[in-house]
């Protein structure tokens, strides 16, 4: 009688579960659930990054031209696109806790082909499979945001994407010492192994609940991602805003690793990695983003943060000089870009509840843009006119955004 008592209340805690997901009315997203989709994120787009630190490595392994090797950075990205066109949106269709464990799986396969690669080919052709999966971080975001309440969308939605932010930038860090230690190859096995354990962590834990399907069939649900941005201003506002931010994101960290390993600093994996740590800023910024969102201040959080971001350049440009400064540049930087990503999502995701996975897909294709411009733009300015160019092209990305910004402000308030 007891263990049936038992069974009978967690089938009723599973009913509950279910109808609080469709609904939206409460929050189902405990905080073990919380920080385990956070962390999820973070090993995923880690695998997206975790090539900044080893591009010079890899392009003696392959025999790369060093103008060129940005490409690896690009193909990702390019890739990532294709993943958010075709896979992000699937979550308003299938159960999204389905397809997130799906590209998990895969993820790991994708992952161990990389580390055995053979030859240029194979590696890229890994690569650009790892940029496609990667997109399994946006479905996250829109299915917790989906767990959540809207009294506290934003503050989750900015925990999560926090996940993001460490992620992104430990990747650097982690690649570093894992390559000095083992090889540039060791740190796509040792990502395999945390996928798989993260995989089954989320298998026992994620709610196994129904879940709300579009009626769309999938070809009118990809054509309806399109229509999205004829219909929601706000959106394409804030994806354009995106393309600039993560232009100028990359454009830092995709060529960072040329003058820091040059002479006269010729720094080893481990120390250039290290410097993602100090964007970790950005990960706290991404915190307390969602939570002023939730208060109604948005707009001035994105005005703020685009000061900081146009500002960061002038401490990045001193690298030469001072890796202090530098430092300081990073954390400006960083800080600045997650509270404008932060604050764009909790606008984009609260305009259609039935609609968040292709809302995230559409916003999220601006960022694959933008990441992409600044990964090839940044190598072939430091391969022309050095450090000062790179400066100068991400100067030029954030004084754009900030302009756009102030021109768009009044009509998405």
């Amino acid at each position: 009688m007891f263990a049936k008592k038992i069974s009978t209340n967690r089938m009723k805690h599973k009913d509950t579960e279910a109808n609080l997901l469709t609904s939206g009315a409460e929050s189902v997203i405990t905080p073990y659930r919380k920080v385990l989709l956070a962390i999820a994120c973070g090993l995923a787009v880690a695998n997206i990054y975790y090539a900044h630190p080893l591009l010079d490595s890899i392009a003696n392994d392959f025999h790369i031209h060093p103008s060129t090797i940005g490409m690896v950075i690009t193909v990702t990205q390019v890739f990532y696109a294709v993943g958010l066109i075709f896979l992000v949106p699937l979550g308003d269709l299938i159960n999204p806790r389905r397809l997130i464990l799906s590209q998990m799986v895969l993820m790991c396969a994708t992952l161990v082909v990389i580390g055995f690669s053979s030859s240029e080919i194979i590696f890229f052709f890994g690569i650009a499979v790892v940029g496609v999966l990667a997109t399994i971080t946006q479905t996250i975001v829109a299915y917790a945001s989906t767990l959540s309440s809207p009294s506290e969308r934003g503050s989750i939605v900015g925990f999560v994407t926090s996940g993001i932010v460490i992620g992104i930038l430990l990747a650097r860090t982690i690649s570093g010492i894992i390559a000095d230690l083992g090889g540039w190859r060791a740190v796509y096995f040792t990502s395999a192994v945390l996928m798989f354990l993260i995989a089954i962590l989320l298998s026992q834990k994620l709610p196994n609940t129904t879940y709300k399907q579009s009626p769309l069939p999938y070809p009118k649900l990809l054509r309806s991602v399109l229509l999205l941005f004829a219909e929601e201003k706000i959106l394409l506002i804030r994806g354009i805003l995106a393309l600039f931010i993560f232009a100028a994101f990359s454009t830092l960290w995709t060529s960072l690793v040329m003058p820091l390993s040059a002479p006269p600093h010729s720094l080893s994996h481990t120390i250039i990695g290290a410097f993602g740590i100090a964007g970790v800023a950005g990960a706290i910024a991404a915190a307390k983003a969602g939570q002023l969102a939730d208060r109604g201040l948005g707009q001035r959080t994105t005005g703020i943060a685009l000061l900081l971001l146009v500002s960061s350049w002038v401490f990045i440009d001193l690298l030469n000089y001072s890796l202090f400064a530098l430092v300081i540049g990073i954390i400006l930087l960083d800080l600045a870009i997650q509270a404008v990503h932060v604050t764009n999502q909790s606008f984009i995701l609260a305009l259609r509840p039935e609609a968040r996975s292709r809302l995230t897909a559409a916003y999220m294709t601006f960022y694959s843009i933008g990441s992409a411009l600044g990964s090839i733009s940044s190598t072939t300015m430091y391969d022309k006119f050095g450090w000062d160019g790179v400066c100068l092209l991400g100067a030029s990305f954030s004084i754009i955004a900030l302009l756009f910004w102030m021109i768009t402000r009044k009509s998405t308030e």
